[in-house]
């Protein structure tokens, strides 16, 4: 029988069974959950004087969990989104613990009672037009990798996908009009949460696209590297950080943004956004779940803002009204005054 005071079996059962079984949360969330896992265990174990299989569940006490989140921001040099992303993994599984073994309902209480730290909402970067245009033209296209880059470059700016979902996208998600004229081409994405949407495609990415797929399985990935072996996350974040450090030496503004496939995710919200598309079309073309989250965006957006401004602006009477006279200088009303 398993000794319920023991971490180590709470762990894997809370990998194993909660995350995938119960839950079936996505790869990038098992993933995250587990990092923090190895980060906070050997915290605890060096904390506690033990090694990391012989840890009680008690081991994993508030005081300790608050050490351990300070460690990270320390010394580690986390941000606080980081620090609080590590908690809610930890809260996580001691609701897990707590729900299953009714002895620890009083720690899991505690260490649920540890609270998240407020953190400054930071400005969201985007590109404007003319920055986008540029990163746009910076692949050289007479090659075959130019070629790939610049299709990836508009996929990433015509749909706002995130760089985990450009990376997993096969042939086969892709949906090319047989009649341009009438149909529209799209491409089937899959988010956070293996939640799927459509998003259509412009004319121009179609064409991007069709040459760089010709041939190929449907089950092929569709961006791949110089390997033949599909491209990932890092690869593309750093594919986009290439050219956004050459064009940046045409046009200085770049070099005060830190430009990634997000900045692109956040620049094709905001262009479309200004275009006039409806905020819960974009929330539905980026994959959100809730409106808040795309509201942002109409904050952000200092073009529109100032366009909001320019109606609300008082009109300048004088250039339809002649001047008023001062009293003073109306001689009709005080002589009118001095007849009285």
């Amino acid at each position: 029988m398993i000794d319920q005071n023991t971490l180590a079996p709470w762990v894997r059962r809370f990998l194993l069974e909660h995350l995938i079984t119960e839950r079936n949360l996505a790869r990038n969330t098992q993933r995250s959950y587990r990092d923090t896992l190895r980060l906070l265990l050997p915290f605890i174990a060096a904390q506690a004087n033990k090694p990391i299989d012989r840890l009680d569940v008690t081991d994993l006490h508030a005081e300790r969990i608050r050490e351990f989140l300070l460690d990270l921001e320390q010394q580690r040099g986390c941000v606080i989104a980081t620090r609080n992303q590590r908690l809610a993994a930890i809260h996580s599984l001691a609701y897990f613990i707590g729900s299953h073994s009714p002895e620890h309902l009083e720690w899991c209480g505690q260490i649920r009672a540890i609270p998240f730290k407020k953190a400054t909402r930071s400005v969201i970067a985007y590109l404007e037009k003319a920055e986008m245009d540029a990163l746009l033209d910076a692949p050289d296209r007479t090659t075959a990798q130019g070629c790939r880059d610049h299709t990836l470059l508009l996929f990433l700016y015509n749909t706002g996908a995130r760089a985990d979902e450009v990376a997993q996208l096969t042939i086969a998600d892709l949906a090319f009009a047989q009649a341009p004229q009438r149909d529209h081409s799209s491409v089937l994405i899959r988010g956070k949460g293996n939640k799927l949407r459509r998003c259509p495609l412009w004319p121009k990415t179609v064409a991007e696209l069709t040459p760089l797929v010709q041939g190929r399985g449907t089950t092929e990935h569709v961006f791949l590297n110089r390997c033949g072996q599909p491209l990932t996350r890092f690869g593309i974040h750093t594919m986009v950080e290439r050219y956004t450090n050459r064009v940046s030496e045409q046009i200085p503004s770049l070099k005060t943004k830190r430009v990634s496939p997000h900045t692109i995710r956040h620049t094709s919200a905001t262009h479309f956004l200004r275009a006039g598309v409806d905020i819960n079309t974009i929330r539905a073309w980026l994959g959100h779940v809730s409106i808040n989250t795309t509201n942002v965006y109409a904050e952000v957006d200092l073009e529109m803002k100032a366009r909001a401004l320019a109606h609300c602006e008082p009109q300048d009477s004088t250039a339809s009204h002649p001047p008023t006279k001062r009293w003073r200088e109306d001689e009709d009303l005080m002589a009118f005054l001095h007849a009285l």
